[in-house]
């Protein structure tokens, strides 16, 4: 994620727009569109004075309204997804804190060993998480991991669910073994049980996009859109309308662009 501070570095937040990788993507686009009005411009000013173009400006008025609910809709529903992975990536981290701490006040001072182990999984339950949600979890960025570790992580298509099922044994273990009272065990529950419940939410969050039907329309009504402006437009003002549809271009393809955006940049960006 980026932190800032709001309003401290007024221009300093704007150029960080120009070094985005949303903001690159929408940037090609607009110098796409400017590139094709420039060639209508030119054929129609240079070479097609005498045709008439019957489009009325005023109904791409009317298609920008219906246009920017749609975007709107988008955006929202990007940023409600986006709202909702941070809440259950905090979540995550007030329940593996919760967990260390219980375990650091129940477990036996003298076994460091399940104390230090319990700590290490619940560390890497995070990492294969993160990058679970990504692209696969890379083994050599976990912490500690012993032979048998090493052995039998590779083997496992889930590990995040793996792991967590080693921090249950361990727990039922100390339990079992009388090292920590029914009661302690009671009261880690909760705990150990939440990290699933926020795995698959997060699994949610990322196999269910935006219905691709709805995907599709706004595609092609933007594309339209982008395409019969210039033609609207060049009649009126003439080269003046490369650099007006280059703006109003920019801020529709900018909303559809963050919109598209919210899945990668719950995942690839959250740290």
């Amino acid at each position: 994620m980026i932190y800032y501070k709001t309003n401290q570095h007024w221009l300093k937040d704007i150029t960080h727009l120009f070094r985005s990788w949303t903001m690159t993507r929408v940037m090609r686009a607009v110098a796409g569109i400017g590139v094709f009005t420039a060639i209508l411009a030119v054929v129609k000013l240079q070479y097609m004075q005498n045709v008439t173009l019957n489009l009325d400006p005023s109904i791409f008025s009317l298609l920008g309204i219906v246009l920017s609910i749609l975007l709107v809709f988008r955006t929202n529903t990007a940023y409600d997804r986006w709202w909702e992975g941070r809440m259950q990536w905090g979540a995550l981290v007030n329940h593996t804190r919760n967990l260390a701490v219980s375990a650091s006040a129940m477990f036996p001072v003298e076994d460091k060993e399940a104390r230090h182990r319990l700590a290490v999984l619940i560390s890497n339950f995070c990492i294969s998480l993160k990058e679970h949600l990504r692209e696969g979890t890379k083994l050599e960025e976990l912490m500690f991991l012993s032979e048998e570790d090493k052995k039998i992580y590779p083997t496992k298509g889930h590990l995040p669910n793996y792991i967590s099922l080693q921090i249950h044994q361990l727990v039922e273990y100390m339990h079992r073994e009388n090292k920590i009272t029914k009661e302690d065990f009671l009261n880690m529950k909760p705990h150990l049980q939440a990290p699933i419940d926020i795995l698959g939410a997060c699994e949610r969050i990322k196999k269910t996009p935006i219905p691709f039907s709805y995907n599709v329309y706004l595609k092609i009504f933007i594309t339209t859109y982008a395409i019969l402006l210039p033609l609207a437009m060049i009649p009126e003002v003439g080269y003046w309308a490369v650099p007006l549809v280059m703006i109003i271009f920019f801020c529709v393809h900018r909303r559809a662009a963050y919109g598209r955006r919210d899945r990668r940049s719950i995942w690839a960006r959250l740290q």
